[in-house]
């Protein structure tokens, strides 16, 4: 598949100032047409969803709204969805295994030059994937040592430790029984080599899994 001739861009960020900088340096590209922007993943979901847009530039955090990532899955679910490539910030491994899975076409940070970015959206529109090197090498290393890394559960479990819920929380939030919160914790606690909640939100804060 190839890219087409124009290449039409809705930009997804609750910060007025990135989507201006990011609408001043695509604009100069040839065949790149800013179509909209969203300061909300709601409003993301909802434009992407008419047409008239062949990549989205997904934010991962819009403060209290929808998750960049279940905006991802949202679009994504739609038949002839444009691609989503998610531009972000954060390269932990919850982050990254989230995104992915929803369906992002690619993963780059906002400290990818300008001429990466350019690339990395003609590559989106034409269907293939682009990684930002620090997700690229996270993800080969997750690889290397499956049995050592956290599956994508246990990575979002571990982040809501991490953000104060308890297991009961954990379990409304994500729909599981309160058994199945504590066997991912005993897992995770093996994988991390530790013995409290407190040790392995340190311990994967510290190796880039979640989020501090």
């Amino acid at each position: 598949m190839s890219a087409p001739d124009r290449i039409r861009l809705l930009l997804a960020d609750d910060h007025p100032v990135v989507r201006a900088g990011l609408r001043a340096v695509l604009e100069t590209e040839p065949g790149f047409e800013v179509v909209a922007e969203a300061a909300t993943a709601e409003q993301a979901v909802a434009r992407a969803a008419q047409p008239g847009v062949d990549v989205v530039l997904m934010d991962l955090q819009f403060g209290a709204g929808m998750h960049g990532s279940a905006a991802t899955a949202a679009i994504t679910a739609r038949p002839d969805a444009p691609r989503v490539l998610v531009l972000t910030t954060y390269d932990t491994d919850a982050d990254i295994l989230a995104a992915i899975e929803a369906g992002a076409t690619g993963y780059l940070l906002k400290d990818t030059p300008p001429e990466e970015l350019a690339a990395a959206v003609r590559t989106a529109a034409a269907g293939k994937s682009t990684l930002a090197p620090a997700v690229a090498l996270r993800l080969m290393d997750r690889m290397r040592a499956p049995a050592e890394a956290l599956s994508r559960r246990e990575t979002e479990v571990l982040q809501l430790v991490a953000d104060g819920l308890s297991n009961q929380q954990i379990s409304r939030r994500l729909f599981l029984s309160q058994a199945t919160v504590k066997s991912h914790l005993a897992h995770i606690y093996t994988k991390l080599a530790v013995d409290s909640r407190t040790a392995a939100v340190a311990a994967a804060i510290a190796r880039g899994l979640i989020r501090r």
